[in-house]
């Protein structure tokens, strides 16, 4: 009985059809980066200090700067060794009742009491207009910043599942268009939302329907498309969520306002919905719902578009997958080594969340130009799609998994240690660390799914998988908490869990060259399997020497 792959052998693995839908479809990828990192943007925090009406007015008056006038208002405090001027603490005196006059310096502030802000902040804006300096999301409520990134994770936890659910029960394509309904609306509203606990609740459903939106594009990708092309295909669709990186600060450079950046980053999802008349279903999913007649059909037109025929008439097909309806999340833990690939390969979805997106948060608290920092920092992430695609055929996948971990790691250790005055080098050695994780971020993946038998391989990526949603939860209140204490300290972390995952792969097997395994026991015992595989051509030219012997022997 044939399979989709034997249709699609006839129709084309890669034409001119599949080049098609894979151009339009990796659009999916650019918004999905206003989404995942715009908090840098929206949520900048500038330089703000405690304001005191009396000596604001008296600023205009005698035509103060705010550097004068913030010496009178807050204390200076000692903040990673060097003293600065507080953010969240002032004097504590009425200066309404002091005869404060227009020449100041004779007044001695240092022995002077000091309180929390009463009176609100001012702001230096820096051109920009974010969610933070709206709703004073600063000192003791700096902690509900973390919550908006917090809140997309959610939403994307969330939506890996019900998605999952919808686009096995519904079809990829429906599923797709009704995610963009979602976030256009959700995106929309997001960007009027009159009050930051709305604001938290629709993020949450934002990030709900793009994850969902996003997951439906990539396995329809990669069902419409050859084996051999699978692999390809999806890292250069993930290399378009960089594409997105590097549109980002352009967009926020003009956009000034964190709402209206909102609109800018919601509007592509309504344009997505004109995708109705030029994606089919995916032919894989009509095949497992029985409806080979619509699968057919879908594919003619495949092959048509990729100008080839198909050489026979497929009455009957088959699914390549086997049921998965038997697989239990036991299977994940109940024997050794799939315990250990389990566990191994969550610690590593969780480490590349985590590192990637608090190194790309991290620049927004830096206190550089953040839209030239977020572009070069953009930029190195291309080379890792073709580090990829060179080194796992050539090399294979766990040392290049493994390397990339320990390289991020060593170059966020490296970074702390490096003093702010040796900039451009801090920069590059930061750098060098976030083309490390965006490499173990794309490799872990593919690893997963070639790690788990065929019975369990949907299941096993997404409860792997998870943990990368829940990283993106964490990685805020990591970055920006552990940051007051001691601006450098979230890299240390960052350096010491990328080298542990480094450290973890290099215990898991090589894949390459090694055929998917289709039970546990091809887990449990590869070397069996790796013999079955060697043995088989011995077993097919011994069978065919065979043959040949008993025609000889008939024939005489």
């Amino acid at each position: 009985m044939a399979t989709f792959d034997d249709l699609l052998e006839d129709a084309g693995t890669f034409g001119r059809s599949q080049k098609r839908i894979f151009a339009i479809l990796c659009i999916v990828s650019l918004p999905f980066s206003g989404v995942y990192l715009g908090i840098v943007f929206q949520g900048f925090t500038p330089d703000h200090w405690c304001r005191d009406s009396a000596v604001v007015q008296r600023r205009q008056e005698c035509g103060w700067s705010l550097a004068h006038s913030r010496r009178l208002t807050v204390p200076l405090v000692n903040s990673s060794g060097a003293l600065q001027h507080s953010s969240c603490e002032q004097y504590e005196v009425d200066w309404n009742k002091t005869a404060l006059t227009c020449s100041t310096q004779e007044l001695n502030l240092t022995n002077l009491p000091v309180t929390s802000c009463k009176g609100g902040w001012d702001y230096e804006y820096e051109g920009r207009r974010s969610f933070v300096t709206e709703f004073n999301l600063v000192c003791s409520d700096a902690w509900l910043v973390d919550m908006y990134q917090s809140t997309i994770n959610m939403g994307f936890l969330i939506g890996s599942f019900a998605f999952g659910y919808f686009a096995d029960r519904f079809g990829r394509k429906v599923s797709f268009l009704i995610s963009n309904i979602l976030n256009f609306v959700a995106g929309i509203v997001l960007a009027v939302a009159p009050n930051y606990t709305s604001i938290l609740v629709v993020r949450t459903i934002f990030g709900f329907g793009v994850k969902g939106g996003w997951m439906s594009a990539y396995v329809l990708l990669t069902e419409i498309v050859g084996v051999e092309y699978r692999r390809t295909v999806g890292i250069l669709f993930q290399m378009f969520f960089s594409v997105g990186n590097l549109i980002l600060p352009l967009l926020a450079y003009f956009v000034t306002d964190w709402r209206w950046l909102q609109v800018v980053i919601s509007a592509p999802y309504i344009f997505f919905l004109s995708y109705y008349w030029f994606i089919p279903e995916s032919p894989r999913w009509l095949i497992s719902q029985k409806n080979t007649a619509k699968a057919l059909e879908i594919t003619e037109a495949i092959a048509k578009e990729n100008k080839m025929k198909l050489s026979k008439n497929y009455e009957t097909l088959t699914e390549d997958e086997g049921d998965s309806s038997s697989a239990s999340l036991l299977d994940l833990v109940r024997t050794p080594n799939m315990r250990k690939h389990t566990f191994i390969l969550m610690f590593n979805w969780f480490t590349s969340a985590v590192v990637y997106q608090g190194l790309i948060m991290r620049v927004g608290i830096t206190g550089g130009n953040i839209y030239i920092d977020f572009l070069i920092s953009g930029l190195v992430e291309f080379p890792a799609a073709f580090l990829i695609l060179l080194t796992i055929e050539r090399i294979g996948r766990r040392l290049p998994f493994a390397t990339a971990n320990i390289v991020a790691g060593a170059s966020c250790l490296i970074t702390a240690c490096i003093p702010d005055s040796m900039f451009w080098f801090k920069t590059v050695v930061a750098c060098i660390g976030r083309l490390g994780i965006t490499m173990a971020f794309e490799m872990v993946v593919f690893v997963n799914t070639e790690l788990y038998p065929t019975f369990v391989r949907n299941l096993g990526v997404s409860v792997c998988s998870t943990l990368c949603d829940v990283g993106g939860i964490v990685a805020p209140f990591l970055l920006y908490r552990l940051a007051v204490i001691w601006l450098e300290l979230p890299l240390i972390i960052f350096g010491v869990v990328a080298f542990i995952a480094g450290g973890l792969v290099l215990m898991l097997p090589e894949t390459k060259g090694v055929p998917l395994p289709e039970t546990i026991d091809d887990i449990e015992f590869p070397h069996r399997k790796n013999e079955d595989v060697a043995e088989k051509p011995q077993k097919t030219k011994l069978l065919k020497s065979e043959l040949t012997n008993n025609k000889e022997t008939t024939a005489v």
